[in-house]
């Protein structure tokens, strides 16, 4: 899943794409690294973000995505906690609703992916972009954020959303401090009981900052690692990610070999 801010202020690439042709030419370039997804987002959700009215997001979203709806054969995903944006981009072409809130912010996203059908990725987010970093805290952050899953699968459900359009985001760097994401991502493998794809956004993060002490453009490195770990263990099925050509390099890299890991020790060859 490709990352194309349309932004002025996102924590890793804000205002590289925030004019809409630049925007168009990247993500073109993006789906001819390898996306498989193309997701695009107007709102920067980075730490101490502020909100963006609904209508300068639309301004924002709206011509990419039907620029490249036009152009590109791969589903769209629109990044946004607000239900007039997605419903917007999802009758321009965007086919999945990314939304970091959980479709809790706004009560109209549930009856929005209802009557579209579009597929979701749902988030957790320990409060809100703007304040989600000062003082998160969880008693068990594994299981509260399996108890959270739970309940917006039954909720999604239960309000008519079949089960196969939904994907799961444990939210790295939502809410979380440094220990509650490297427990997260050591352990993300606990999520696949849930019977839904795991999506993993750990980009250049900083997580992977504070670990390799590397500035955001020079995170490259740390995120495939994480990446490839995340794979090599079954724990994620979808990475969101800036770096396409790399991280796909990296993926068929695991598939190659994949099939030729050993499982015990009498399978070595003599």
């Amino acid at each position: 899943m490709a990352i194309l801010n349309v932004t002025p202020d996102s924590f890793s690439d804000g205002g590289r794409y925030h004019v809409p042709e630049r925007a168009i030419e990247h993500g073109l370039k993006l789906v001819a690294e390898g996306a498989d997804v193309l997701d695009i987002g107007g709102e920067s959700t980075r730490p101490g973000a502020e909100p963006v009215p609904e209508t300068e997001e639309i301004a924002r979203v709206l011509p990419v995505v039907q620029a490249l709806a036009r152009q590109i054969a791969i589903p769209i995903s629109i990044d946004t906690m607000k239900a007039e944006v997605a419903r917007r981009c999802l009758d321009a072409g965007a086919s999945i609703i990314n939304d970091v809130s959980g479709l809790r912010h706004d009560p109209a996203m549930i009856s929005l992916a209802r009557e579209t059908g579009a597929g979701l990725v749902v988030m957790h987010m320990q409060g809100m972009p703007a304040t989600m970093q000062q003082n998160p805290q969880y008693h068990d952050v594994l299981g509260e954020i399996e108890h959270f899953f739970r309940e917006r699968i039954a909720t999604l459900t239960m309000a008519g959303i079949a089960a196969e359009a939904i994907t799961l985001d444990p939210g790295i760097g939502f809410g979380k401090t440094m220990s509650h994401n490297l427990t997260l991502l050591a352990n993300l493998g606990r999520y696949q009981r849930l019977g839904r794809p795991v999506v993993l956004g750990v980009s250049r993060k900083g997580v992977i900052g504070t670990i390799i002490a590397r500035e955001r453009s020079e995170r490259l490195a740390g995120s495939l690692a994480v990446g490839c770990f995340a794979v090599a263990e079954g724990a994620a099925q979808i990475l969101r990610v800036h770096d396409v050509a790399a991280h796909r390099d990296a993926a068929l890299l695991w598939e190659a070999l994949a099939p030729y890991r050993l499982t015990s020790r009498s399978e070595l060859p003599r």
